[in-house]
């Protein structure tokens, strides 16, 4: 009799469509592990991603604006979650994988560091060779949990985080076959993240006061939508069809969309991302983040495990370790470091 997961792996290659991924037959992973009895490949990774540590603190790391005192600004964790939502709309539609695409969308910020891009640039600089979010995230599950054993993801899953970061230029559709995820799933979940941050961040910065919905860019709103809601349904709609009307060989969006989508996230760099007052506290925060790898690098045996130094040197061990942090353990502990504790001397005798 076959197992739950043997039934379920049936039921993906009678009901998803020929070029989705299948559990079964997936790549495999780095280190082979007896499958579960109850959940197929993609559904256990997903599920390893949620449990692990790295996901957990991504609801106290920065989205667009460090440290927000309103309840409805979006953080990290949030941003993951909206991805998410994004990535399983466009795999239903098109009858790919859900679990997959999921799995791939909870991950695939995983390495983000403290405050926001900010915090990217900063440790961008300080260490040798550069830092790239995309590269610490496939880190983070490769290595960096479960006390260093990681999370031994399959091979799908850590090929669509290693490819869904675009940066500021980066188109999410189009790319040549070398640069682009070789499962369509992978695909989506790069689309679903532009989709998700250039709306959202939108709201935020609305919220925040740093821009009006009329500043937005008119051609691209009249393409899109002038409410999020509207925005984000159009994209989608958009990337269903085209990828049906070009026989689900990739991921696709029209002409008209994906540049009126680029449009406006050219605008959110120039409006929002890159705003005199929106990162006045940035300035700040590298500020932090400069001074813990100073004091990290100069007692390393205070803040480090001495096997992750053997292992991967004092500069990669460090990164590691400031890459990790929330916003507020990173301000908290440089505080620690750095600010004077005012003197309390002994209870004045009153009698």
């Amino acid at each position: 009799m076959p197992t739950i997961r043997e039934a379920l792996e049936a039921r993906e290659r009678d009901v998803l469509a020929p070029q989705a991924a299948k559990s079964a037959e997936s790549r495999g992973r780095v280190h082979p592990e007896a499958e579960d009895d109850v959940r197929p490949a993609f559904q256990h990774d997903r599920d390893r991603i949620i449990h692990c540590k790295a996901f957990r603190r991504l609801k106290h790391k920065t989205q667009v604006f460090f440290a927000p005192t309103g309840d409805h600004y979006r953080t990290r964790l949030t941003h993951t979650l909206e991805v998410s939502q994004i990535a399983r709309t466009i795999a239903k539609a098109l009858w790919l994988h859900e679990e997959l695409t999921e799995a791939i969308a909870l991950g695939h910020d995983l390495g983000h560091p403290p405050f926001g891009h900010a915090g990217e640039r900063v440790l961008g600089d300080l260490m040798p060779g550069g830092f790239n979010h995309y590269v610490q995230s496939l880190r983070v599950v490769q290595k960096l949990e479960h006390g260093g054993r990681g999370l031994n993801l399959t091979w799908e899953v850590l090929d669509g985080i290693a490819h869904h970061s675009k940066g500021k230029d980066g188109a999410p559709v189009g790319l040549p076959a070398s640069k682009q995820s070789k499962t369509l799933e992978g695909q989506i979940m790069r689309v679903a993240d532009l989709v998700a941050y250039v709306n959202h961040d939108i709201e935020d910065a609305v919220r925040a006061g740093l821009l009006r919905e009329a500043d937005l860019p008119m051609d691209a709103v009249g393409v899109l939508g002038d409410t999020s809601s509207a925005r984000i349904g159009q994209m989608v709609r958009d990337v269903v069809h085209e990828t049906q009307a070009g026989g689900m060989t990739e991921i696709r969006m029209s002409p008209p969309v994906l540049r009126a989508t680029l449009d406006m996230r050219r605008f959110l760099f120039e409006a929002v991302y890159e705003n005199e007052e929106g990162t006045s506290e940035f300035r700040k925060a590298a500020g932090i983040l400069g001074g813990l790898w100073e004091k990290v690098q100069e007692r390393p045996e205070a803040f480090l495990e001495a096997r992750a130094i053997e292992a991967d040197g004092l500069d990669v061990a460090t990164k590691d370790f400031l890459a990790g942090m929330t916003d507020r353990y990173a301000v908290g502990l440089f505080e620690r470091l750095f600010i004077p504790k005012p003197w309390v001397g002994p209870v004045a005798d009153l009698s």
